[in-house]
């Protein structure tokens, strides 16, 4: 037996654990870069709530405002120009608080402060830079997700959007993994139905996608297999009734082990191939993930037959079917038909002349944790079966 362990430093969960939020930055300094997507933030009155707290506590606040989509490199470069202005120092720290996308750039800026020295984000991105590392240590992040999906809070990565050629590649550094998640599942009552839906289906995709990956380990498995359980009750729950506090509860337990779980073990076809829908055919992450999930599965059927019944004790608990693959299935197609989620991608608006490039920009690192080795011919394939 053998593997690694990355994770946040400390980590914080519970119904209201934001009012510490002000006592986990004292800790680092009297200054925080508060990067924030905003708009529901504000709605919801916890975005006023929080800033308030931090003048309270007679803290400087920098405030970075993101559009809540996925951070773009003008984006990231413009934010670090900022923060650089703000001639960053020991004591400072960055605070994510948001989505996923609001998450990933606050760990990029972290980063970026102190490794840019004036170049962009592009020269540091895999796949597309020009292979240059991060080789000082970024600023503290405290990570605190508004929404239960991506498991941001948990990762050594973040996303950025890229233009030229159209995908999306990561800014990776053990460094960069948060040195506090700050976990409190009230931040999620707010979140719509399709987003509650969308987000959940990430952290579900995340934890049977890490279970089966093939850079799985013990310690790996065993995150998902806690997550799993209860998780298609506790979205079909919190998707009808946002404000059922034992679903929300879950769900941001379950999003936060997936980010633990992928962190050590990668994913596999659904984010591989979602990556490149979102960045060509514009589909939201989550929705990408959530079509893609049953495809995935047939997919690495065959690979995979061993690891079936554990994952369809764990998903579908009291299950005692003799065929666990079909159980498995069944049971997250039917999921999406209450949550509303198309099965074909054309449904999703995917153009079908589009389905080579996509199969092109699936080849990153997660299709690399696919059980089975895929070509882009082999994805092609796939994609056109499910069109």
């Amino acid at each position: 037996m053998k593997y690694s362990l990355l994770m946040p430093h400390e980590v914080r969960f519970g119904w209201g654990v934001r009012s510490e939020l002000p006592d986990l930055v004292a800790q680092f300094g009297q200054r925080a870069f508060l990067v924030t997507g905003g708009s529901s933030l504000e709605a919801s009155g916890h975005l006023a709530a929080i800033t308030a707290a931090f003048v309270e506590a007679d803290m400087q606040v920098e405030m970075i405002r993101s559009s809540g989509s996925e951070p773009t490199i003008a984006m990231v470069d413009e934010a670090t120009a900022h923060i650089v202005g703000c001639e960053p120092r020991e004591g400072d720290v960055v605070v994510g608080l948001g989505g996923g996308a609001v998450m990933d750039l606050a760990k990029a800026l972290a980063a970026m402060a102190t490794n840019a020295g004036g170049r962009s984000i592009r020269e540091f991105l895999e796949g597309v830079g020009s292979g240059l590392e991060l080789l000082r240590t970024p600023l503290p992040v405290i990570a605190v997700p508004t929404t239960a999906g991506t498991g941001s809070e948990a990762t050594k990565n973040a996303v950025i959007s890229v233009n030229e050629p159209p995908c999306k590649k990561s800014l990776r550094s053990t460094h960069m993994m948060p040195r506090v998640a700050l976990i409190d599942p009230e931040f999620t009552v707010s979140c719509p139905p399709h987003i509650t839906a969308w987000s959940g289906m990430d952290a579900i995709t995340q934890l049977i996608e890490s279970f089966l990956s093939q850079r799985a380990n013990s310690f790996s498995q065993m995150l998902c297999l806690e997550g799993l359980p209860g998780s298609i009750r506790a979205l079909r729950t919190a998707f009808v009734d946002g404000e059922n506090r034992m679903a929300r509860e879950f769900l941001s337990h379950a999003a936060f082990l997936s980010g633990l779980a992928l962190a050590n073990s990668g994913l596999g076809f659904a984010h591989g191939v979602a990556a490149a829908l979102g960045s060509i055919s514009h589909v939201p992450h989550g929705l990408a993930c959530a079509v893609l999930l049953p495809v995935a599965l047939r997919v690495n059927r065959d690979a995979c037959r061993d690891q079936f019944p554990l994952l369809a004790s764990a998903l579908i608990p009291g299950n005692s079917s003799q065929d666990p693959y079909g159980a498995v299935e069944q049971a997250i197609v039917s999921l999406l038909e209450d949550l509303r989620i198309p099965l074909q991608l054309r449904e999703l608006g995917v153009a079908e002349a589009d389905l080579p490039a996509i199969a092109e920009g699936s080849m990153g690192n997660s299709m690399s944790g696919n059980p089975v080795p895929m070509t882009p011919s082999d994805v092609l394939n796939v994609l056109e079966n499910c069109w």
